[in-house]
């Protein structure tokens, strides 16, 4: 069908004609989403889609993988309310009290403590449907880090703290990402690192998030394989990897 396979996301695949209308797909198992600059290219796509395989067509993508997007004029938002809702109702925290803060600011956290285990099976289906919901929420991004450094001898300290992160996410389950229509659309970059934030290993922890016009694309908030020496060391190790996903993302905008 002419598509070409992205050299950075092994899941997209491009389209491109000669007078640069171009279409993107987007293949998930046996899901897809697909945009184009062209109505044509897109109504062509779908008819021949359609023709060779047995599928649905479900109109404008409103959910997808958990993610639900509203388009609106002039702008695409894009959430997880319900993935969010189901999580809370899940792990019996859907009556929870909120909190305005993910963690309180002079709790630390070490591999052994004299609290009481946790059970590591729940601690670890929490966390990890807390790491999907970073999907669409940054916000949340640097505390599940930290909490999913515990994954294989959870305390109940630690699972104090992924529970506070459960009712921080009650109090605004419906937050997410509003992708706005704007003419010029610049890709803006943030870095930034602590110096030996971890109390087991004094390593540090490398923070960066990417913005296209009026949304965030790209983030992370990710314990630094080394231990950095000084504040400047663990700066510098965070640039890199911000770097890397830069020249990534620029690669991805212009193929």
């Amino acid at each position: 069908m002419g598509f070409v396979r992205s050299a950075n996301e092994p899941n997209v695949y491009q389209k491109c004609q000669e007078d640069e209308d171009t279409l993107l797909l987007c293949l998930h198992v046996d899901d897809i989403i697909y945009m184009g600059s062209s109505e044509e290219m897109l109504r062509e796509f779908k008819d021949t889609m359609l023709k060779t395989f047995e599928m649905t067509d479900l109109g404008p993508m409103r959910y997808f993988l958990g993610l639900e997007v509203k388009q609106l004029n002039g702008s695409v938002f894009v959430s997880q309310r319900k993935y969010a809702e189901d999580l809370l109702s899940k792990t019996g925290m859907q009556h929870c009290k909120p909190v305005s803060t993910l963690m309180n600011s002079n709790e630390w956290f070490h591999l052994q403590d004299s609290l009481g285990k946790a059970e590591p099976s729940k601690y670890r289906k929490i966390v990890g449907g807390l790491l999907y919901l970073t999907h669409t929420r940054p916000d949340l991004m640097y505390a599940v880090s930290v909490v999913s450094r515990f994954m294989q001898a959870p305390s109940m300290h630690h699972l104090g703290a992924v529970k506070r992160i459960l009712r921080y996410v009650s109090g605004i389950v419906s937050y997410g990402i509003q992708y706005m229509k704007n003419e010029e659309f610049k890709l803006m970059g943030y870095s930034d690192s602590d110096w030996g934030g971890c109390q087991n290993d004094r390593k540090s922890t490398t923070r960066w998030i990417f913005s296209l016009g009026s949304g965030a694309v790209a983030w992370c908030s990710k314990k630094q394989s080394i231990t950095a020496l000084s504040s400047t060391e663990a700066e510098y190790i965070s640039i890199t990897s911000a770097s890397c996903e830069a020249v990534c993302c620029v690669v991805s905008w212009k193929t």
